[in-house]
């Protein structure tokens, strides 16, 4: 089974995380931050892996570091559960409608980071969650994963449901991805190697 844990510590942030991307039976998600709770268990559920994620930051400052954080981590261990990337997909994009919104996102498991982002939040914050910390989560995230993500709002209104339509295509897009297809031989590259 594919799946890593890592750990980190910082003067800001402690963070535990245990990803599974073969077993998606638990997600668990504590960061203290309850709209990116939901935002991170859409994104496992969609994205059909098991994630257990605790957080412990310096909420009393705000959400970013808590938030961004755990971008660094879950890119660092998705890298390290994907291993030598044989026999995946590589590729993988999904649009996700939430009532009013679209959202879309596409992947490429290509060792060379990447963000491209499009999305603008009329509201500034969602509980303690400050929506400018949805790009900086997907940057941190792709940066680490060693993989290039690019993410759009296409439209809507609502913000809650923006955020949560690319968590949710994010999630999907990755699904697709990770997934180990047969006919596949080594890896999907022309060059023989995705580092």
């Amino acid at each position: 089974m594919r799946s890593a844990s890592n750990k980190r510590e910082t003067l800001e942030t402690k963070i535990e995380l245990e990803c599974r991307l073969d077993d998606p039976s638990t997600v668990e998600i504590q960061t203290g931050v309850g709209f990116f709770d939901h935002m991170m268990e859409a994104f496992a559920r969609h994205g059909r892996i098991g994630l257990t994620l605790k957080v412990d930051g310096d909420l009393h400052i705000d959400s970013h570091h808590t938030v961004e954080d755990a971008g660094i981590v879950l890119g660092k261990a998705l890298r390290e559960a994907l291993g030598d990337k044989k026999g995946i997909v590589r590729y993988g994009s999904s649009y996700v409608p939430m009532d009013e919104t679209l959202g879309f996102a596409a992947i490429d498991i290509s060792g060379r980071p990447f963000l491209h982002f499009e999305g603008e939040f009329q509201t500034p914050s969602l509980g303690n969650f400050d929506t400018e910390l949805v790009k900086e989560f997907f940057r941190a995230f792709a940066f680490n994963a060693g993989i290039t993500l690019h993410v759009r709002v296409l439209y809507g209104e609502n913000t809650h449901h923006k955020i949560e339509a690319i968590f949710k295509a994010v999630g999907r897009a990755l699904a697709e991805a990770i997934r180990i297809d047969p006919n596949i031989q080594g890896v999907n590259s022309t060059k023989g190697l995705i580092e």
